[in-house]
């Protein structure tokens, strides 16, 4: 049998990202706000969630002077009955979601001696929230035929921490992170597989730390471990967040794409 020969699309086309609608969830934090902004700039009718709907409105101000136009729209991931009004709210606004991005993420242990209630907070909103997220806009993509979802893990999710980054520092890393962005590698698996079969992709990009002027001693440390001889920037994420959203990564699934500056390849 042969395969189905799609109309031949230019390049520009191929990324090109209007018509199509997307949510962003965590879209005011470090990471959030260049996913946006990326996400707006290539044609998408662009929303973005969170619980702080102050800072939300705040930041799309910003993107209005920009020329952007972003929906904030407040939502709770630790709650599944929220995460379905978000969807609801977004497909009456713009008939449907095509792209999802699982950006939100909880911080509620500190180090590895943090009381265990606080392990188990941080599992409703990381672990649950996020497969209630990926589930419920999944079947919804599925049910139209199509779309696009992108995890936003980390490279504390697939490798260990170095110690030596830390020495002589007041703060350290959280357990409950490494547990939660390792878990989301195979949850994007696990979904690409599930939702394949109804032109749903599932993938997951793996960012580096996002300099925000850490203790000196930190970034030096943390730039020499890189190729690249440097921390992640306000722009690093906007090219493969497109990629991922786009037709341009059409046969692209269960991928994990790390956006480190050779980090985890060092």
């Amino acid at each position: 049998m042969t395969e189905k020969t799609p109309n031949k699309r230019t390049v520009q086309e191929l990324f090109d990202l209007r018509g199509k609608a997307a949510v962003v969830t965590g879209g005011a934090g470090l990471y959030g706000r260049q996913i946006v902004e990326a996400l707006a700039e290539a044609g998408a009718r662009t929303f973005m969630a969170s619980r702080n709907l102050e800072n939300l409105r705040a930041q799309a101000e910003k993107f209005a002077a920009a020329g952007l136009t972003v929906t904030p729209l407040q939502f709770d991931q630790g709650s599944g009955e929220s995460i379905q009004q978000l969807l609801d709210a977004v497909a009456s606004a713009a008939g449907g979601v095509d792209i999802l991005i699982n950006n939100s993420v909880g911080r509620s242990t500190c180090n590895w001696s943090s009381p265990g209630a606080e392990f188990t907070k941080s599992m409703v909103v990381n672990a649950t929230g996020l497969f209630l997220m990926t589930r419920t806009f999944g079947e919804h993509m599925a049910a139209r035929g199509g779309g696009s979802i992108v995890n936003v893990g980390s490279i504390h999710g697939v490798i260990g921490p170095d110690y030596t980054l830390y020495e002589g520092l007041t703060w350290s890393v959280s357990p409950d992170y490494f547990f939660h962005k390792g878990g989301l590698v195979q949850l994007t698996r696990f979904a690409a597989s599930k939702f394949g079969p109804a032109g749903v992709r599932v993938n997951a990009i793996i960012p580096g730390g996002f300099f925000n002027h850490q203790d000196p001693p930190f970034v030096e440390r943390y730039n020499a471990r890189t190729f690249l001889g440097r921390m992640a920037n306000e722009t690093d994420l906007k090219g493969v967040i497109v990629f991922l959203a786009s037709d341009a990564s059409a046969y692209v699934t269960g991928a994990l794409i790390a956006v480190d500056g050779g980090y985890t390849a060092k």
